[in-house]
């Protein structure tokens, strides 16, 4: 596991433990993060053990670990006045950072002062410097446990900074594939057209699953992030939305204006391995299971 790896995972498991105060076992890690490994897993869980971020309890004798409420004073104990201010002000931009140049101007400290500050509270693991997407070339600094607010990072769609327009791709025509499949399924419905057209519809939550079981996506998306790859197939056309009673939203699959290219409707045309296909070797065209249930 790389250094970057490993850093994305604690931080990945510490928002989980936000979002569960009252803690979360290794079973509530997995299943909030599944393509963790149990090897990183332990190591992700002792190294914020170490950092003091987790109170570990015995309930039954399952693990629980729950989430230190750490206060500003407890954070910078022992640090300078310099420090103090600085992570304050740092602490108070919340997980959308704070530009370098804000908090020179609102601390009043001059460059190079600034930039020692900066530096030791980054080799305390206090902060962090994260690139912005909307500027390549400034960073803005938030503290060290925060998953950085998708105005920032991107979200699931960049990585390094980079858009990920062929993962985008890939998720646009899976999500498709889904709604049409349900569709097909639904097609002269025995209870009824308006029983079968209801039940052709699909919450974003269950597409979301669908993505998840594919095993496609490096990272976890979101029912949100789903739900933006949707909106992008009823703007081409290709899905309608409607809201149900209860206020959820559906989406189902409509015939597009123009015909998907023969080898988009393969499923070839947007695995995710197909360069690591062949005749022989662990992926064959023989043992695909996408393309037997294509056949079929």
């Amino acid at each position: 596991m790389s250094v970057k790896t490993d850093e994305q995972l604690k931080e990945k498991i510490l928002n989980v433990a936000k979002k569960n105060p009252k803690g979360i076992s290794h079973k509530d890690i997995t299943a909030a993060i599944p393509e963790i490994s149990s090897a990183d897993l332990v190591t992700a869980i002792n190294e914020l053990l170490q950092q003091e971020y987790f109170d570990l309890f015995n309930q039954n004798g399952v693990l629980i670990y729950r989430i230190k409420a750490q206060t500003s004073k407890q954070a910078v104990k022992g640090a300078d006045n310099e420090e103090k201010v600085v992570f304050n002000l740092i602490e108070e931009a919340g997980n959308k950072g704070i530009w370098i140049r804000d908090i020179r101007v609102r601390s009043n400290l001059a460059n190079t002062q600034l930039t020692k500050v900066l530096k030791n509270l980054e080799s305390k693991k206090l902060i962090k410097a994260v690139k912005c997407v909307n500027a390549s070339k400034k960073k803005v600094y938030m503290l060290y446990n925060l998953e950085p607010d998708r105005s920032i990072s991107g979200g699931a769609w960049y990585q390094d900074q980079d858009f990920e327009s062929e993962f985008v791709d890939i998720l646009n025509v899976q999500c498709y594939r889904f709604l049409s499949q349900r569709s097909e399924k639904m097609k002269n419905n025995p209870r009824g057209p308006i029983v079968g057209r209801t039940q052709t519809y699909a919450t974003a939550a269950e597409v979301q699953k669908y993505i998840t079981d594919l095993g496609i996506s490096k990272v976890q998306l979101d029912v949100e992030d789903v739900i933006t790859i949707l909106n992008t197939l009823v703007y081409d056309g290709k899905a309608e939305s409607s809201v149900y009673p209860d206020g959820s939203k559906v989406y189902r699959a409509i015939e597009p204006l123009i015909p998907a290219p023969g080898l988009v409707q393969v499923p070839c045309g947007v695995c995710p391995l197909i360069y690591k296909c062949a005749s022989t070797g662990l992926i064959t065209p023989q043992d695909c299971n996408y393309m037997k249930e294509w056949l079929d």
